[in-house]
């Protein structure tokens, strides 16, 4: 492994390590009461959340919903799996136990909600009128049609009777602490995982406007929904903390490089299309060598947020292969560059790999095998593309989720 290769994955790495719920849970466990509590929560990270809890307090029992494969085992929560992005039948049963869990309850009762990236999907009941499969046609087609996160979230609370406050509403009047790992841009408690314990400011108009902008065919039974109003009035007892969020994640790896003698440049979190993106930080890194940029060599330019990808071909893949390949073809071998990127859930897309890594020489070794970059880019097929080359990214669920990370290395040298 050269250094460029070896350095972007330490990067990735201490990001990982900076959001983890082992680092992050403990710090938190003092700021609940001393009583027995009811511990609810979905998200990627939910089960691991949920065990640094149980090892803090004994006083504590419930249900969290987690993708699967994410389940890790805990003693007195239980731990369910269900499917993510798209809902099934499994997390539709699930959040009926969960809301179970927290009907009468009583005002001295305290419910911890754990949420974290993926939550807006495994909190899944479909409003009065609609169908789970109403529900799945419009999540499959939003993913694929290039809408932001908010977007998405946005039409998922209107045609929900989960998301959008209506759980904390459920769990009235006991009082509601949630812990949340943010995978959003700007952090907003109301988009994290669709905001299930917070008041949501958004209306059905709103919803049925992103989905007309879109082009999303829904069932006249789910129109009908968006045309009426079903926000909730919010009164009952509820905190929100955030443990982690990409900055954190950004800073851990800034500050890894400095140690190695790197600068960094943190650009934050960015949204948009993962091609464009990668145009503009290509042009940056080149300036950057070229000596007009805001950082002297060597440095790294780092990144998160959450772009987006409107999928037109029929490959495999997802946002940060999108953006690496578009990295590279823009880059065209610049022998001073290498980058990264990756999802901080270790799944990008539809892969089973974290990310990527590209090199000087990745479309070199591309042509020697005869693949076609910019057909693989055409086709929405990162995965195949740098799976041929042996440079995916595979962590496996990493149990936390901050969204993505990217890095561009640029004169360290091999």
């Amino acid at each position: 492994m050269t250094h460029a290769r070896r350095l972007l994955r330490q990067l990735f790495d201490a990001a990982l390590a900076a959001v983890s719920p082992q680092r992050l849970m403990p710090q938190f466990v003092s700021r609940l009461p001393d009583r027995s509590l009811i511990v609810i929560g979905a998200g990627k990270a939910a089960a691991a959340m949920a065990r640094e809890l149980e090892m803090h307090r004994d006083d504590v029992a419930g249900l969290v919903i987690v993708p699967y494969g994410h389940a890790v085992e805990c003693r007195r929560i239980e731990v369910i799996e269900a499917a993510h992005p798209v809902p099934d039948a499994a997390g539709v049963a699930a959040t009926m136990r969960l809301l179970a869990l927290v009907s009468d309850l009583k005002a001295d009762d305290t419910v911890v909600c754990l949420l974290s990236g993926g939550g807006s999907s495994l909190l899944t009941l479909p409003i009065q009128g609609i169908t789970l499969e109403d529900k799945q046609s419009v999540t499959r087609q939003l993913l694929r049609s290039g809408a932001a996160i908010d977007e998405i979230n946005c039409v998922r609370k209107h045609l929900s009777a989960i998301k959008g406050g209506k759980l904390a509403l459920a769990c009235a009047p006991a009082r509601v602490v949630t812990f949340a790992i943010s995978d959003v841009p700007g952090n907003d408690a109301a988009t994290i995982a669709s905001g299930p314990t917070v008041p949501d400011v958004t209306t059905s108009s709103e919803a049925l406007a992103i989905v007309d902008r879109y082009g999303i065919r829904i069932a006249e039974r789910a129109r009908d929904q968006l045309s009426h109003d079903h926000s909730v009035d919010l009164s009952t007892d509820t905190e929100f903390h955030i443990l982690a969020t990409s900055e954190h994640a950004l800073e851990a790896a800034a500050e890894h490089a400095k140690r190695q003698g790197v600068a960094p440049l943190i650009l934050g979190d960015l949204e948009g299309d993962a091609r464009e993106l990668a145009l503009e930080h290509a042009r940056l890194a080149r300036d950057i060598v070229a000596d007009k940029g805001p950082v002297n060599v060597p440095c790294v330019i780092l990144s998160g947020g959450e772009t987006t990808v409107r999928v037109q071909g029929t490959g495999r893949g997802g946002r940060n292969g999108e953006y690496a390949l578009a990295l590279a073809l823009e880059l065209d071998g610049h022998p001073e560059i290498s980058g990264i990127a990756c999802d901080t859930d270790g799944i990008d897309g539809t892969g089973d790999n974290a990310g990527c890594i590209i090199a000087p020489d990745s479309l070199q070794r591309a042509a020697a095998r005869s693949i076609d970059a910019r057909q693989a880019l055409d086709n929405n097929d990162c995965y195949a593309f740098f799976a041929a080359l042996d440079d995916l990214i595979m962590t496996g669920p990493t149990l936390t989720n901050v969204n993505d990370f990217r890095a561009i290395l640029i004169g360290s040298g091999d």
